[in-house]
């Protein structure tokens, strides 16, 4: 005989060896029964008759054949569920037969998404190059140069936005810019619906009336002409349709947009940060694309400013400064507070607080050809202008280096305008240019407020989400959070370094 496994099998051994022998000796032993005897007999008798009867009775669970397939499994309460397939498909429920389904218990696991860091980010992505066709073959026609520039363009052009050296293998397939003769198929055909989008009842706050309607001006206008500029990045000049009389600076009878590479879309971003930051420094910026320009690939269009001071075409400034001069004149804060600077200062007539403004821009784009033109903040790649073979970058002596791209307007020379605000968001965060911002004492308490405001990111979405050019060029709301995760990462380097340095921030609203 086996030993009992289960613990119900070895209480009834324990009864059953008990009670037996009681039995048998009752029967076979002949003295008198007494009512002890009597009792215990009948109540084994009784036991025994309670598990022959349960010898022949099987529950119909452990009656029933093995079923082929899966398993089933069982909850605490022994009731059947379905396993919930890994691809996230679910079988409807299965009938029982009598009228019931039986219905899964359903487990709902919510994935915490994790944002990936920024990737190695190009501002643009560099277009395809693709066989370029004669611009002739579009218009059937004979393309030539242009035999005059419109007035205003001989010292500014240069000047524009424009003129530093940049990779010669990105300038490959930009083409050599043509004029073509008030040809009016070159216009483009107008269409119902803007490609600035605003669906509320305003702008936001920080685009003026003037900007709105410049943006849509370079975005939505029917091309009249296209010139060429004397500068090394093949800019061209768009002449616009309307007149520009009382409304806009003007190369000439209308209104005008510099079109500069598809890999300078970051003037775009550009201004649109200038704008949040209340520093108000830039030109209006949008992205555009057309058939005869770029195979259709999205460009900026900066609006033209007739206005701005003619420059040297060496250094592209209207002002002339080496780094020694500009170190100088930063801690004399000339024209702050109102106050006339003596001759021996070297003061310009620019206002100190306008340098705290560029080098905080320039900081978070990283911009780096207006106080950095050697590249002697960083270390340059090959994509930078100072890093291409055969440049050499003249650090030994920074005095002597003269800042590039300095520009003023005619009528006001107290305040900045940037201009070629060529970003860039792919320098990593221990290779920043921190040389920007030397010298700087005092920072923009609106740009400042901004970025501490937590709402960066807010305004960025809203304010880009209205040029749906380069929205759509740049990924859509996916890619334009890549680049504002760089951009908030710098600010927040940068409000570090402000409080190491102890440096004020100051209203700078002049």
């Amino acid at each position: 005989m086996t030993c009992p496994d289960k613990p119900g099998q070895l209480i009834n051994w324990f009864v059953c060896s008990l009670c037996i022998p009681r039995v048998l000796r009752l029967w076979s032993i002949r003295r008198p029964r007494t009512r002890r005897n009597l009792l215990l007999g009948t109540a084994c008798a009784l036991y025994l008759g309670f598990l022959v009867s349960q010898v022949g009775h099987v529950s119909p669970q452990h009656r029933r054949a093995p079923e082929k397939g899966p398993r089933q499994n069982l909850d605490a309460a022994g009731t059947p569920f379905l396993e919930l397939p890994l691809d996230g498909t679910l079988a409807p429920p299965e009938n029982q037969g009598n009228g019931t389904t039986l219905q899964p218990n359903v487990v709902y696991i919510t994935l915490r998404s994790k944002r990936s860091k920024p990737a190695n980010i190009r501002g643009t992505v560099k277009p395809k190059r693709r066989k370029k066709y004669p611009l002739a073959s579009l218009t059937q026609e004979t393309w030539t140069k242009p035999a005059s520039q419109p007035q205003g363009l001989a010292g500014a052009a240069d000047a524009d936005v424009h003129g530093n050296s940049h990779n010669e293998e990105a300038d490959k397939g930009w083409g050599r810019p043509w004029i073509l003769a008030q040809r009016p198929d070159l216009q483009l055909p107008r269409t119902s619906e803007s490609n600035i989008r605003i669906y509320s009842e305003s702008a936001p706050s920080w685009l003026s009336k003037e900007d709105i309607r410049g943006m849509r001006l370079l975005a939505d206008s029917a091309i009249g002409d296209i010139q060429e500029l004397p500068s090394q990045t093949g800019a061209r000049l768009l002449v616009l349709e309307g007149n520009s009389k009382n409304k806009w600076p003007s190369c000439g009878t209308s209104p005008c947009g510099l079109l500069k590479r598809p890999l300078d879309m970051s003037e775009v971003f550009a201004f649109h940060l200038d704008r949040i930051l209340g520093l108000n420094r830039t030109l209006p910026s949008v992205s555009r694309k057309s058939e005869f320009i770029q195979d259709g690939h999205p460009c900026p269009v900066i609006l033209w400013d007739s206005s701005l001071s003619p420059t040297d075409n060496g250094s592209h400034s209207s002002v002339s400064l080496t780094w020694g001069a500009y170190q100088q004149l930063l801690k004399q804060k000339c024209w702050q507070n109102g106050r006339a600077p003596k001759g021996e200062w070297g003061c310009t007539e620019v206002h100190h607080h306008e340098w705290s403004k560029m080098a905080l821009f320039d900081f978070l784009l990283q911009i780096y050809h207006r106080l950095d033109v050697n590249c002697c903040g960083f270390r340059p790649r090959k994509e930078d202008a100072c890093g291409q073979k055969g440049v050499k970058r003249k650090c030994d002596n920074q005095d002597t280096m003269e800042l590039t791209h300095i520009v003023q307007r005619k009528h006001d020379p107290r305040h900045l305008v940037f201009i070629d605000n060529k970003g860039f968001f792919d320098r990593s965060e221990d290779n920043l240019n921190f040389k920007l911002l030397e010298g700087i004492k005092e920072f923009p308490e609106s740009a400042v407020s901004v970025l501490k405001s937590q709402h960066l990111r807010e305004k960025l979405l809203q304010s880009l989400f209205l040029d749906k050019v380069y929205w759509e060029s740049q990924g859509g709301r996916q890619g334009i959070e890549k680049l504002i995760d760089v951009i908030e990462q710098r600010a927040k380097i940068l409000l570090t370094y402000i409080n190491a340095h102890g440096a004020k921030v100051l209203p700078m609203n002049q």
